[in-house]
């Protein structure tokens, strides 16, 4: 199952959590402090650095189908994280906000490339779709491995290095994942499609300047014009989506339903990543503002660092969860992949709950002990984790062949949306510039917000249930065309 190619890859996901979200991190700070924004600002720049990457999944999934390949895009994915972390070097030395931003549009165009290419060509470093799909929540796991060192060294080296010293950190350790790849680049071509093994024309290049150009200057401006940008997000995200349903008429009636069951998990995945957005936005503006001690009375924790035990956690839930389904399966128990979301809901009601709880009772000196959020982030882990891998592996064995990639990057359309409508919601409890936190704030403004997205996390339980059930209807019906249709073909899903 484990192969030299495989862990190579891993390697580089781990890299990139590590650079990635040690960036992540850093930025609320960044922005608060050396660029004094206000938490409105920040929140709104911050969930759209972490939303409109997966956007860009849009274009990475047409360029890694119909122009490079996927081993080419993962790997010019990595060149535009060091180039763009390098930009925020320059940006952070010389507080030069259009340079800062420009470094945040290239690496979130960097992650654009890396989403549908990245699990497109680890899939095949794997002999069948049943490994892969044991495989990869281990992977999800190793990435967590990155981010949480990440998320919880960075606001700490920050003090030493500063932020310029930070991001040059995150730049070269992209750049050792870039090298990984290109010296791997013959075996790693060779698992690829046709396009991965094949000179390309200097057509397919120019087009691919051209779309680049065009993506990074686009969100360039979105960065620079939030109120314009989040819209921007919801029509380009409505577009792709329209344009996937403009695909399914093109195909046969079984491919149709398929298609339909992408759909319905791209639903799904939006609705559960509003709440994983509010770790990088409301959780994080809150744990800078209340959060007071070290974690169990020894461990050092800066406030931002927080969002640290949400991959602390997935590391340690990667393996749970994949033990747990086949421990099931074993005894022939198959949960729907929809089934496994309402399952992460349920984690999500549990954690939001303990959350707002102990802010509606926080006491007069407006504080939060560390282990609180160690509790809300061990259910908010475990649900992520599910939904994380078990989609992506889900979308994988139902999508066409012939745009795999795309089908792919539906997941992160959903994540961008998600992203920026958790973000404008974070935003209702964003204090004034200037304004001092007061128990009773904490208890009205930030417990009636949670308590909010507790009601609305039971609520999709029962929501994923029912999809759960339309899914394996349609499922159902795809194969019964099929073997009426082509009796000859036998179906995997």
């Amino acid at each position: 199952m484990w192969n030299k190619l495989n862990k190579s890859m891993m390697v580089c996901q781990m890299l990139f959590g590590l650079s990635f979200y040690g960036v992540l991190v850093s930025l609320t700070r960044f922005f608060l402090e050396e660029l004094n924004y206000g938490e409105s600002e920040t929140m709104m720049v911050v969930g759209a650095f972490a939303a409109i990457g997966p956007l860009f999944a849009i274009a990475g999934g047409f360029i890694a189908d119909k122009l490079l390949g996927a081993y080419r895009s993962l790997t010019i994915s990595y060149a535009a994280f060091v180039t763009g972390y390098i930009l925020l070097v320059v940006g952070a030395s010389s507080l030069h906000v259009p340079t800062a931003m420009a470094g945040i549009a290239l690496a979130s165009y960097g992650r654009g490339l890396m989403s549908p290419s990245y699990p497109s060509l680890y899939r095949r470093t794997f002999n069948s779709q049943k490994e892969f799909e044991q495989g990869f929540p281990i992977n999800y796991s190793v990435n967590n491995i990155g981010a949480f060192a990440g998320q919880y060294l960075f606001p700490m080296l920050i003090l030493y290095i500063g932020f310029t010293g930070g991001f040059m950190l995150s730049a070269i350790l992209a750049a050792v994942a870039l090298f990984v790849l290109v010296v791997l680049k013959k075996p790693f071509s060779a698992l690829g499609k046709p396009i991965d093994q094949k000179s390309l024309s200097i057509k397919a290049w120019f087009g691919f300047a051209v779309i680049s150009f065009a993506m990074v200057g686009l969100v360039f401006f979105m960065f620079s014009n939030m109120e314009i940008g989040q819209n921007i997000v919801y029509a380009i995200g409505l577009m792709a989506i329209g344009y996937f349903i403009a695909l399914m008429f093109q195909v046969g009636h079984a491919e149709k339903l398929r298609m339909g069951t992408i759909l319905i998990a791209t639903f799904l995945t939006t609705c559960f990543f509003v709440y994983y957005g509010q770790m990088m936005t409301s959780m994080n503006i809150v744990a800078i503002n209340t959060l007071s001690g070290n974690l169990f009375g020894f461990i050092p924790l800066q406030p931002e660092a927080a969002m640290a035990m949400n991959p602390l956690w997935c590391m340690v839930g990667g393996p749970v969860v994949a033990m747990a389904f086949s421990a099931l399966e074993k005894k022939g128990i198959n949960l729907s992949t929809a089934t496994k979301v309402s399952v992460a809901f349920v984690m999500t009601a549990i954690a939001f709950g303990i959350l707002t709880y102990f802010i509606s009772n926080i006491g007069p000196d407006v504080t939060i002990r560390p282990e609180v959020f160690f509790a809300v982030h061990f259910f908010q882990a475990l649900a992520e984790v599910i939904v994380g891998s078990m989609v992506v592996a889900f979308i994988l064995s139902v999508a066409p062949a012939h745009i795999e990639n795309f089908s792919v990057s539906l997941f992160s359309v959903g994540i961008a949306l998600s992203g920026i409508v958790g973000a404008v919601l974070s935003t209702h409890i964003a204090l004034e510039k200037g304004q001092v936190l007061t128990q009773d704030i904490a208890q009205n403004m930030y417990g009636d917000y949670f308590q909010m997205l507790t009601i609305m996390a039971v609520v999709m339980v029962a929501v994923a249930l029912v999809c759960s059930k339309v899914i394996a209807l349609m499922l159902r019906r795809a194969e019964q065309h099929d073997a009426v249709n082509h009796p000859e073909v036998e179906t995997t899903v």
